[in-house]
Order: C-alpha cells, then structure tokens, then sequence
C-alpha cells in the first residue's frame, strides 16, 4: 500500500483540528503537576484505546503507546509532555485553570493533543506504516524528569526505538511555521544546593561569631564571576542562585544559611567544570571567611544535543510540509533545558527536538510561558500534529528493509 503524501498527512491532520482543540482544552482547563497526572493519564489511555493503539501506563503518571505497522520495520518514538506548573492563571480564558495554583503554563496541553491527533492519523494509517510507532507522554518535565523514569522502565525497549523525534510550542514563530536547529540546541542542568554553617551569636557581638549571611552573601557575589572571568567569552554557561533562606530574627548573627541554584551548560566538558568550579568557589569562599560550605550538586537534565542525520530528516519533512520559506532555523542554543534528551543521548539513538509554531503574529499570544498569562495560538496543533505524523512516514521509508 501506498503512504500518504504530505500534503494529504497535513489535510488529514487539519481534519482533526476540532478533536485537539477540544482535548487541549479539556486538558488545560484541568492541569495537574509532575507525578500527579492522573486524569491526563486517564484521558490519554482513553483516546488510544479508542483508536486501536496498545497502551498502558509508564513511570507512575505516564503513558507509553505503541502502534505495530501492517509491514515490518523499524520503531521511532515520538514525544510529549504532559504536567503543568505551579502557577495561579490569569488568562481570562473561558477553559482556564480549574484547578488553584496550577497551569498549563508552558504549553505541554498542546504537546499532548497534538501527539494524540498524531496518533489518530497514523492509526489510520496502519497498514501503510513499515515498522513501528511508540508514544511517549511523559510526565513530570518540570521538576526532576519524567523522561529518565520512562527510560529506566524501558520505553526504548519490546520493540527497541531506533529514533525518536519531539518538539516544543513556541509562540515566537507563527502557526504554520516551524523552527529547527541541528547540533546543540538545550542546555544540560545541574541544580545545586550550598549549606554554610558559620557560628551563631548575639546581633550586638558580631565578632563572637561568624555570620553564614555575610559568608552566603559573598559566595553568591563570587559565583556570578564564574562565568564573566572563568570561562571563555566563546562559550556559554550560566550560573543562577535563585534561593536563599537564613536567620530567625534580626538581632541574631544566623549560625547556618543555605541558597539553591542552578548551572546550566552546552557540552559535557563545560559541564564537568562549571561543576568543579561552582564547589571549590563556595568552599574556598566560605573558608576564607571562616565559616564551611556544604555543597551539593545534582546530575539533572543532559540536555538535548540533535543528531545530525535526524534533524535532516527531520528538515525534509518540514519543507514538504509547508516549504523550506516556513522554516525558521536557529543558530544559537537555547540556555534553558529539557529532558528529552534521555531519551537519546548516550544510546546510539538518533533524535531530533525542534520548535512547532503557536504564535499569532503578536496580537494575543505576547506573554512568555511560565507566566500567568500565557497563551497559545491553537491553529498550531494541526501543523504540530503532521509534523509527527510526517517524521514518522519519512523515517520509517527511508529505513525499510
């Protein structure tokens, strides 16, 4: 059997944009935080059950979907975010939160029902699909990542995924429109967390003690040089100390003060070494001054580094989508991360994350994401939902025994 064209994948998918819209809508008027996903895990095993595609729930919250092909092949994994943030909305929306404190502030309600409108249209398509589709919808992006969790309890494996492609909304680009960046394209991170234990006193005999606010403050001037006088102009890091809590009263020298931060960085050998220089700074500071700094720091995200053969690929989808003019590529990396690259990154897998466009062109969708006010231009879903589709038909041709 023939596989659809692009121009017919992009038609099929512009049929379902009543049936995303109104998911993305139930979704985002009920939004729930990483590891608490149950309802959208309860929708989205719902609507694949519905079409035929086997399903069951991964790492707690999540949901791992796998459509077997009418003819052998190869598997491509496609991916989702499913969790909201911790953020009272104030949209005005008529299906805003209905939840207090809790929003879909990023957009991941338009990654889960574009992915499910892509699961939809290859559904129906089965026959012609040689090889295999795994859906991933992942939960808890926005805290301590799901996709590891996913990973870990073998979403690449029974059949094994040979790529995986996902994406981003951004309302930078307009709908119809994608954006796309080969080589380094998200930050890895490193949250860390430094205790400074000094010795307290009373407020009126400072020398009596050694004040942990005075030595907190001087490690959180210090490490911002890091980057400015450590590092080459040519590179890139960055280094955010965004919490600091110490003291009970204001005529009490604090005995102990911790702060709670973030490194992120472009390539494992920066990584290593901002590290390296984020622990001996605050140690050496702290020492300095008397005090002693307990510093920890956590091996998060990897950051998503595309492969060069996927994001061409990748490439030739879009332009047949919507010609090589709707392409907008980038070519500078983003500082912000995303755990999608577990999913990848350190298996021989080839992977691809790029941008689907959801702006308006600046009338309504202005605001950034991870703020209250956010929004996002929904005739972006069904460009969202053939890209998918369109990535998964290439792959798989082009990789057909």
């Amino acid at each position: 059997m023939t596989r659809p064209d692009h121009q017919t994948i992009l038609a099929e998918a512009m049929a379902l944009t009543d049936y995303m819209t109104a998911l993305r809508r139930d979704i985002h008027a009920h939004p729930e935080l990483g590891g608490t996903e149950t309802r959208t895990q309860a929708l989205i095993l719902r609507e694949l059950s519905a079409m035929g595609v086997e399903a069951a729930p991964c790492a707690d919250t999540g949901v791992l979907g796998l459509l077997r092909g009418g003819q052998p092949g190869k598997t491509i994994g496609l991916r989702a975010d499913i969790d909201a943030l911790p953020i009272q909305e104030d949209t005005g929306l008529p299906f805003a939160s209905q939840n207090p404190g809790v929003m879909h502030a990023c957009g991941h309600d338009t990654h889960t029902a574009a992915l499910l409108g892509a699961a939809k249209l290859l559904s129906a398509h089965r026959a012609e699909l040689a090889g295999n589709v795994k859906f991933f919808f992942q939960p808890d992006e926005e805290s301590d990542g799901g996709a590891q969790r996913m990973v870990d309890a073998g979403c690449l494996e029974n059949p094994h995924v040979d790529a995986v492609f996902g994406g981003h909304n951004s309302t930078g680009p307009r709908a119809g429109q994608y954006q796309l960046k080969y080589g380094q394209s998200y930050a890895a991170s490193n949250p860390f967390r430094i205790t400074v234990h000094g010795k307290g006193c009373h407020g009126a005999f400072p020398a009596s003690g050694i004040d942990a606010v005075a030595v907190a403050c001087q490690i959180v001037c210090t490490l911002q040089t890091l980057v400015s006088r450590r590092i080459p102009a040519t590179e890139s890091a960055v280094v955010t100390v965004g919490s600091f809590h110490a003291g009970t009263a204001g005529n009490i020298i604090a005995e102990t003060a911790q702060l709670k931060g973030i490194i992120r960085t472009l390539g494992p050998e920066m990584r290593a070494k901002m590290c390296a220089l984020v622990k001996e700074t605050a140690e050496g500071v702290a020492a300095a001054m008397g005090a002693r700094a307990e510093v920890t720091i956590i091996e998060s995200y990897p950051g998503v580094v595309n492969t060069d053969e996927m994001t061409a690929l990748v490439e030739r989808s879009m332009t047949a989508l919507v010609g090589k003019e709707n392409i907008l590529f980038e070519t500078v990396p983003g500082m912000g991360t995303e755990d999608f690259g577990a999913f990848f990154m350190g298996h021989g897998i080839p992977g691809c994350y790029a941008h689907f466009g959801f702006g308006d062109g600046g009338k309504e969708c202005v605001h950034p994401a991870h703020g209250p006010h956010f929004r996002v231009n929904e005739a972006g879903l069904p460009y969202a939902a053939a890209l998918h589709a369109a990535v998964v038909f290439d792959y798989l041709e082009q990789t057909a025994f």
